[in-house]
């Protein structure tokens, strides 16, 4: 049997996702890259719900990285209090404010190996920063689009990494950027981690169904 599903069984896959959920895009607020790249830090294992519920005070007292840069790490703290991990996220925020500041003029770079320098940034925001914010195809891999990437059978990967390195071949090119949003809304609707409700996926028939461990 087959580990993975064939690339073009992985096309009509991203097909029936596009048909299912067309405007799917990132659902983090964000009106610059500066924002995006704080956002997506910020939500680190906790929802863009709860992180769209912080931004709008925190950009307002602290829009850009200048202004960040000189934030005292406690009244950061307060403003995303309410949120997972918010000290460490503050700390970082304002670590990688002074960073762009200091190295790239309070630009965000557009690099991958640059941006994962910064702190509180790994491959995952990097590649969603690089996607969302500068137009690349990239594919981010977030728990969502771990999971339902492996259950369905585009991949067959251990690591998010790796993961993200498979769907790199397997998915239709020019698609790998759209694709992210469509596994992470599949992820949210219908492929729930627990309990994924299969008698009402688009995907039957293609899906191969793994273990919910995944």
């Amino acid at each position: 049997m087959a580990k993975v599903l064939t690339r073009k069984q992985a096309a009509e896959v991203v097909e029936r996702l596009s048909l299912l959920y067309p405007g799917a895009q990132c659902a983090l607020d964000h009106k610059d890259i500066f924002s995006l790249l704080v956002s997506v830090v910020l939500s680190a294992q906790t929802t863009d719900v709860s992180v769209n519920k912080v931004t709008p005070a925190l950009f307002a007292k602290w829009p850009d990285a200048a202004a960040l840069a000189g934030a005292d790490p406690i009244e950061v703290q307060e403003a995303i209090r309410t949120i997972g991990m918010y000290r460490q996220k503050a700390n970082n925020i304002v670590r990688l404010s002074q960073m762009l500041l200091a190295e790239y003029g309070g630009e965000v770079p557009r690099d991958f190996e640059l941006l994962q320098t910064l702190p509180g940034v790994g491959r995952k925001t990097a590649n969603v920063v690089l996607s969302v914010g500068f137009g690349e195809e990239r594919i981010a891999v977030d728990t969502h689009v771990f999971r339902v990437a492996n259950r369905i059978g585009l991949t067959d990967a251990p690591t998010p990494e790796k993961t993200e390195l498979a769907l790199t071949k397997i998915l239709p090119k020019g698609r790998l950027s759209d694709s992210h949003h469509y596994l992470i809304w599949h992820g949210r609707k219908v492929c729930h981690a627990r309990k994924p409700a299969c008698e009402n996926c688009t995907l039957l028939g293609l899906c191969m169904r793994r273990g919910l461990g995944v």
